[in-house]
């Protein structure tokens, strides 16, 4: 236990791993009414941690190069992550009424390549596909069972042959998020380019959850290096970071609403989440310590509406939304100096900082193992009815 756990359950939950090289944690804290946090617990995943080496060699406060290392399905009450060191992913599900408290599905199960890194759950959270990051880098598929956990699924394990080690050297040419399209047609990873512009891998998914046998390769036009993946809801598109620029828009929709942009003041932007109350994007820049919001017009054509800033050192990364008694509350995880920031979203250009929670004094009061900058990823999961 992080904390003495409080008499009331809580609305909700928001989860990130500590990627440690000895043993990988699920730290759990519980979302209070008014969107703040309170730090519960933290449960072993069952695996080790692992951490990319950057050009200088140090591994950087990203040591994953990726988003979605830890992924929530609310519709099934799961949770699923990476363990990059062991090459495996874990399963868990969550207690609706204690959403802090989560049980090992299964056992952990093997990625089948190396340095998994990013996991995506179908939109019926029926099946979970990961995505491998290592020397031996692609894609594997599983079918979500209620009592075992992850099974493989047939026909779904596909290769990329990127050029890459294990651990991965980047950010640059290195692989980053795995998503599925809204219909789960398709499922899409973003690739950092090395020598060149960065691309998107698709598969086209059967209706049996197996992956085409090829992917095809998605270039974005101006584009440098496509990070993140966030679904642009109803149009079949997606926003990506790309911390050479600022964002790109890909269409899959055939409108031809694409494009690259370029943030004036943009230092790495990588990682983006979106907010339903708002309807806009926030998109994190690391070196700037800065959290842009982004406004699509009804062509998907972007602009930023407005910045805000948490404390140097920060280096802010993984962010997600959740909706907490008909309000949104954005959750961004400050690596460097082992924090969450916590901002509520009022209105469209409206966001304001409420708190800061420290995870490393508590930590250690636990007896929890912390590796500076090891904190990655980020899942919010919110009681039915809150």
């Amino acid at each position: 236990m992080l904390t003495k756990a409080s008499p009331r359950s809580p609305n909700g939950a928001i989860y990130f791993i500590t990627n440690g090289p000895d043993e990988n944690m699920v730290v759990s804290a519980a979302i209070n009414a008014d969107g703040t946090l309170r730090l519960d617990r933290a449960v072993a995943s069952g695996g080790r941690g692992l951490h990319g080496h950057t050009a200088n060699g140090n591994t950087g406060a990203d040591g994953l190069f990726s988003q979605g290392s830890v992924q929530v399905s609310s519709k099934k009450n799961l949770l699923a992550t990476v363990n990059a060191g062991s090459n495996t992913i874990s399963l868990f599900s969550i207690d609706p009424r204690r959403p802090t408290i989560l049980t090992p599905l299964g056992d952990p199960i093997s990625s089948e390549g190396e340095f998994p890194q990013s996991v995506a759950f179908s939109s019926d959270g029926s099946r979970l596909c990961a995505l491998n990051g290592g020397a031996i880098n692609g894609v594997n598929c599983f079918s979500v069972d209620s009592k075992l956990g992850l099974v493989t699924l047939p026909n779904t394990l596909r290769y990329l042959g990127l050029n890459q080690t294990n651990p991965p050297n980047g950010p640059p040419g290195t692989l980053s998020q795995i998503h599925f399209s809204e219909d789960d047609s398709k499922l899409v990873v973003s690739y950092k380019g090395a020598t060149g512009p960065g691309f998107l891998a698709t598969w086209d998914v059967a209706k049996d959850g197996s992956l085409a046998a090829n992917y095809t390769q998605v270039n974005v036009p101006g584009a440098m290096v496509p990070f993140s993946l966030t679904p642009i809801p109803g149009e079949n598109a997606f926003l990506l970071t790309d911390p050479g620029i600022g964002f790109d828009v890909v269409d899959f929709s055939g409108k031809g609403r694409g494009s690259a942009n370029t943030v004036p003041g943009n230092g790495a932007t990588c990682w983006s989440t979106h907010s339903t109350k708002t309807g806009n994007y926030y998109t994190v820049d690391v070196a700037a310590n800065t959290i842009r919001e982004v406004q699509l017009d009804s062509n998907l054509k972007p602009r930023v509406v407005a910045s805000y800033t948490v404390a140097n050192g920060t280096s802010p990364i993984d962010p997600e939304v959740a909706t907490v008694g008909g309000k949104d509350y954005l959750y961004v995880l400050g690596a460097a100096s082992e924090v969450v920031d916590v901002f509520a979203l009022s209105g469209p250009a409206k966001a304001k900082q409420i708190a800061t929670v420290d995870v490393a004094g508590p930590a250690r009061a636990a007896g929890l193992s912390l590796s500076p900058g090891s904190l990655q990823g980020m899942a919010t999961y919110v009681r039915s009815g809150y």
